[in-house]
């Protein structure tokens, strides 16, 4: 996000406009009930690296975001593609069957943070120094940073009737998102808790997954103002099929550990089909990874 768009944010932003805080004591972590509450969250994220809080958004709050997602999906680029759960190329010295050289079918889209305008209840969200303290704490991070992209940081993923998102890894290590629209039936989220790990890839358990194996997948079906914090980085997922007539449409949050995150040029090129002045400067080895992981 620009200083200047920063500056033209709400002075001050009503938490209790935007979330329950009586469901969610963001406004109290200092006291009993908000200790207890991320105590929860650890403990899910420590279980299966993914925790779901309900209800997380007003409804107010919910209806305001769902318009906006919905008048904003329009300007999503729609990724109709084959890809492997790596994001990149095929290996030919590698067996047909190996995980890198299994593509698949991937048609969603996603709208740029930089069309994501300051005033709107999203950006205000993400923005609110409570809900990232909050992020923070549950994550259990010293330190937590916005995405220095401009287009990656802050954007509305989109999956029109008959599309998905097949199973993939996160270029970060956790993903922080919340659906502002379900579609009629599909478009459920399922996972592989911590299938690979920094030290090893698990190409057998993963190629299994990829051809079927439905034994480590946990299905979540989440529902509009549902926030989920995930461990995107080590756990292999996707969002199966959209059927019916309405669009799925989910907010994506980006935080990092370290400042100044920023996707890679092909990456961007990909998902957003274009890049901004900061992916056109990368160097030619791109930015920095903390792990050594296939991206």
């Amino acid at each position: 996000m620009l200083a200047e768009e920063r500056e033209r944010l709400p002075a001050e932003t009503d938490l209790g406009g935007l979330i329950d805080l009586e469901r969610y004591p963001l406004d109290r972590l200092d006291n009993p009930e908000g200790n207890a509450l991320v105590a929860r969250c650890r403990a899910a994220l420590a279980g299966d690296g993914c925790a779901v809080l309900p209800r997380f958004i007003r409804s107010e709050a919910l209806a305001e975001m769902a318009r906006e997602s919905l008048r904003l999906a329009p300007r999503a680029h729609i990724n109709d593609t084959r890809t492997n759960p790596y994001s990149g190329d095929g290996d030919p010295a590698l067996p047909a069957d190996h995980p890198r050289n299994l593509f698949m079918d991937r048609s969603n889209g996603f709208v740029g943070g930089d069309l994501i305008e300051p005033e709107t209840a999203i950006r205000r969200l993400y923005h609110h120094p409570a809900f990232q303290d909050f992020v923070r704490r549950a994550l259990g991070v010293e330190v937590l940073h916005e995405y220095a992209d401009p287009l990656g940081g802050l954007v509305i993923n989109v999956l029109k009737p008959g599309c998905q998102h097949p199973w993939h890894y996160d270029t970060n290590e956790f993903v922080v998102s919340m659906m502002t629209r379900a579609p009629e039936s599909g478009g459920l989220f399922q996972y592989c808790p911590g299938i690979r790990s920094t030290e090893d890839e698990n190409y057998e358990a993963v190629g299994r997954v990829l051809r079927g194996d439905s034994a480590p997948v946990k299905t979540l079906r989440l529902k509009p103002g549902d926030l989920q914090l995930f461990f995107g980085r080590y756990s292999l997922h996707r969002v199966s099929r959209v059927a019916g007539e309405r669009e799925r449409h989910t907010v994506i949050f980006g935080f990092a550990r370290e400042p100044g995150m920023i996707a890679r040029a092909a990456r961007t090129k990909r998902i957003f089909g274009r890049l901004a002045p900061i992916h056109e400067a990368e160097t030619a080895d791109g930015p920095a990874r903390s792990d050594a992981l296939a991206d």
